[in-house]
């Protein structure tokens, strides 16, 4: 018998491997039209992206494009191609551009109609949604074009072509306009539905998501729906998710929300809904997470909420609930997370709500709820999160609250707390945010709570009883982002370490004895945005020490001197300059024409001296500019005028002067939000606080208490979007340019105490928003204007002190309004002269009688007063007005 050779069995062995695989890979190729379509779509990349190749294993060398990166074939028994090959059923593009890509580039990916998923997302595409060529992908069962730039409108006819759509994402892009009526009706296979985060209004249409039978995952958070829910989509037996926060929709919550028995998570946050929960949905025994949080809810809250026992996260906050905390919360066994805050809910808080075990976070602050100070408490939980923020606690800080040490955290503000600080709280390892502003806390700030191993991101401390100077290690807070200590009676110098801490964006030490002229030096880059140092006793020059970046730099009622530094031009992003209430003096310097960001300036009550720069054209986004009571002189120069041009067209994009932060901790993500001090302001006649909220909202140019001279620039009135107008207390002279009334916003416009003449502009009868007008101690003369809201200017302090003012807003009748005096005419009659002449003589006899008649009872029935007897004359002051001193 003879034996195999090994060495050729093993030889045949291999050579019939490599022949199967030569085959399989072979009948496994793709179709050489799917090919050349993906070889033109990476052509088309490369075209705008000459030095991006996410798409190499895309060659024209490989014969067989299902062994390319990212495409995904079937096998041949799957296909409905030849026996001998395969068709590309999936794409996986994500992240292969890095510019723009207009969406007709697309177009190669539409020819390959055996595709089922088609995942695009992340890839910067604009242009729109090309509906026509996608209707091509019949067999399409997953779509992603999501983290795109896609715009314009959702295809009139939806995706029609795409029946057999499982998964549908558009989300994070720019879309659009309204759904179509049919919206997505015809995809009647859908099970998940994303269009979060795009700009689509309108309302959800009842016929397009009526017939999405399948649905289980529905997103249309973050965009701009109005009107109500339609109650189609509470038919949706399957629905797991639901997800409609922060759009406009509004109307009530209807009952039929309880249909929805399958549902585990529901977010409404953010909308308008009004009037009560209802209370089927206690129906919802699955749901795990409800958020009804910033609507307009109103009455109680339903007293079987405690039905939905898998709930584990609760937010009901900013509403307007009111009523207690419902006792059937206690079957809430699951419960990790609960926000009530910013409601109307009243009574004692519940005790039990710290026996939850597994609760994490219990945010109740902002109602009209009661902390019972004598209650012992003994928690439970392990929070993350507490805030009781406003409920009435008094005395010392509860002690309870030290057993809490995962504390993330902490809002205990505008209560009554009093004493120290507590050492155990300077102590938490894990605090991230600290709230205790509005108490009545004292003592020093203790220098553990800045240990470098803290990761304290936020310390609000305002407004409290806090003395002593700052610990000299604040600068070890490395995490620190924001830090507000205003309104204490801190002393001593600012720590130089303040400027070690990158991070922090907003520093708040206003309102406080402060003092030093010496400030602390910011690296270049810091992270510094907004740095109040007002109302403290700093001196020496205006301080220039912080990073480039910074936005808002309040420095008014110190004690600095000097000239304006001119190294101020090295603030290249200020936005808001205040400096009032100093003592500084020089000229304005020419640095602050080189900050063309600022739209605050605040100079008031200085030393300022010289005339106001002719060249002062690089403050073009002035919004306020305050130079009142200083000692400039000279005139208003026409070029300072014409540059003013942020003030001629009030912005249809206003910003806030609001800082906002994410406060994120377990079960909890929110916005907190810190309003920028006030900015004070001569306004309407007496000194206001203008919002930071709508800081950009006001116009405003005063230069009052100075010594300008020469005639008003009639360019003054180019600049209509100002609101505040003051020119009082100057040398101005001549004519009111008629031109002013073409300040169709301005509200308050004071041109008093100067040496203006002439008449008041009848142009002032189209001031429609006028509501304070002071023109006295002037010469003016002439006529009062009649009509719009000059009819309502009726106060006489406001027109006092002029030459020749009338009309009837000074109940001063002008000339031409008196009637004229009777003229005699003559007559044909020539015995009229001596029937006129009896007449008088017959008047004269009778008068005579009359007044002996009256003298003779006068003194019967009243007889004369003693001698010595005195009368007292009293002048009534409306006997005493005049039109001038």
């Amino acid at each position: 018998m003879v034996m195999a050779n090994p060495t050729l069995l093993l030889q045949s062995f291999f050579f019939f491997f490599f022949f199967l695989l030569s085959c399989l890979s072979w009948s496994w190729s793709c179709p050489e039209y799917q090919k050349q379509a993906l070889l033109q779509f990476k052509s088309s990349i490369r075209a705008i992206h000459s030095s991006f190749h996410p798409l190499d294993s895309w060659n024209s060398s490989s014969s067989n494009c299902c062994l390319w990166e990212m495409v995904t074939c079937s096998s041949p028994s799957n296909s409905n191609s030849t026996a001998t090959s395969s068709v590309v059923i999936e794409l996986y593009l994500s992240f292969i551009s890095e510019q723009h890509m207009p969406s007709n580039l697309l177009a190669p990916l539409f020819l390959i109609r055996s595709l089922r998923v088609l995942d695009l997302h992340s890839n910067s595409i604009n242009g729109q949604i090309p509906a026509l060529r996608l209707g091509n992908l019949v067999n399409l069962v997953h779509l992603d074009l999501s983290h795109n730039s896609i715009s314009g409108q959702i295809p009139a006819l939806g995706f029609g072509n795409l029946s057999n759509l499982v998964h549908l994402d558009l989300s994070l892009n720019s879309i659009n306009g309204q759904i179509p009526a049919l919206g997505f009706g015809n995809l009647i296979n859908l099970v998940h539905l994303d269009l979060s985060w795009n700009s689509i209004n309108g309302q959800i249409p009842a016929l397009g998501f009526g017939n999405l039978s399948n649905l289980v995952y529905l997103d249309l958070s973050s965009n701009r729906f109005n009107g109500s829910i339609p109650l189609q989509l509470f038919q949706l037996k399957y629905l797991q998710y639901l997800n409609l926060r922060v759009n406009h929709l509004s109307g009530e919550l209807p009952e039929g929300i309880g249909n929805l028995t399958k549902l585990q998570q529901l977010s409404l946050w953010s909308n308008k809904f009004s009037n009560g929960i209802p209370s089927s949905i206690s129906y919802l025994r699955e749901l795990e997470e409800l958020d009804l949080g910033k609507n307009s809810l109103s009455m109680e809250i339903p007293s079987n909420i405690g039905n939905l026992s898998s709930l584990s996260t609760l937010s009901l906050g900013k509403n307007k609930l009111t009523g207690g905390v419902p006792a059937s919360m206690q079957k809430l066994n699951k419960l990790n997370s609960l926000d009530l805050e910013g409601n109307r809910l009243t009574g004692e808080i519940p005790f039990w709500l710290f026996d939850f075990k597994d609760l994490q976070s219990l945010i109740l602050g902002g109602n009209n709820l009661t902390y019972n100070n004598n209650m012992k408490i003994v928690p439970k939980c392990r929070l993350f999160g507490l805030s009781l923020r406003s409920s009435g606690l008094q005395g010392d800080m509860p002690e309870w609250i030290s057993t809490q040490m995962n504390l993330t955290y902490l809002d205990l503000s505008m209560n009554q707390l009093h004493g120290p600080f507590p050492q155990w709280l300077a102590e938490f390892h894990f605090l991230e945010y600290l709230f205790l502003s509005h108490n009545k806390l004292s003592g020093s700030l203790p220098t553990a709570l800045f240990r470098s191993s803290q990761f304290l991101s936020i310390l609000a401390l305002s407004q409290n009883n806090f003395s002593g100077e700052l610990p000299k290690n604040i600068g070890d807070a490395k995490f620190l982002s924001f830090l507000m200590l205003d309104g204490n009676n801190f002393s001593g110098p600012i720590p130089q370490s303040i400027s070690q801490i990158s991070s922090l964006g907003l520093l708040d030490l206003s309102h406080n004895r402060l003092s030093g002229n010496i400030f602390p030096v910011f690296n270049p880059q810091a992270m510094l945005l907004y740095a109040d140092f007002s109302s403290n006793q700093f001196s020496g020059e205006v301080p220039t020490t912080f990073p480039p970046n910074i936005e808002t730099l309040a420095l008014g009622s110190n004690k600095f001197s000097r000239a304006l530094p001119s190294n101020l031009t090295k603030l290249k992003n200020l936005e808001r300059l205040e400096l009032q209430d100093n003592n500084i003096s020089g000229e304005l310097s020419n640095s602050l024409l080189q900050i063309s960001h600022l739209r605050v300036l605040n100079l008031r009550n200085n030393s300022l001296q010289g005339s106001i720069p002719k060249t002062l054209t690089n403050l073009q986004n002035l919004r306020i500019l305050d130079l009142s009571s200083n000692n400039l002189t000279g005139e208003i120069p026409i070029e300072f005028v014409n540059n003013l041009t942020g003030m001629i067209e009030a912005p249809q994009n206003r910003t806030s002067g609001v800082v906002f932060a994410i406060v994120s901790f377990p079960f909890q993500r929110f916005i907190t939000e810190f309003a920028i001090n006030e900015l004070i302001v001569n306004w309407k006649k007496s000194k206001q606080g203008l919002s930071s909220h709508y800081i950009d909202m006001y116009f405003l140019l005063d230069l009052s208490n100075n010594q300008l001279s020469n005639e008003i620039p009639a360019s003054l009135g180019a600049l209509k979007a100002l609101k505040m107008l003051n020119l009082s207390f100057n040398k101005l002279f001549g004519k009111i340019p008629a031109s002013l009334g073409d300040l169709q916003n301005v509200e308050g416009l004071d041109l008093s105490h100067n040496k203006l003449s002439g008449p008041i502009p009848t142009a002032f009868t189209k001031l429609q928003q006028l509501t304070t007008l002071d023109v006295s101690n002037n010469k003016l003369t002439g006529r009062i204007p009649i009509g719009g809201q000059m009819n309502t200017m009726a106060d006489l302090n406001f027109y006092a002190n002029n030459n020749e003012l009338c009309g009837f807003q000074i109940r001063v009748p002008c000339l031409g309004d008196l009637p004229p005096a009777p003229k005699l005419q003559d007559h044909d009659n020539k015995e009229e002269p001596w029937i006129l002449q009896e007449a008088v003589g017959i008047g004269y006899f009778v008068g005579f009688l009359l007044t002996i008649g009256i003298i003779f009872l006068v003194g019967y029935f009243n007889p004369s007063p003693p001698s010595n007897s005195r009368r007292r004359h009293r002048h009534h002051p409306h006997q005493l007005i005049r039109q001038r001193i």
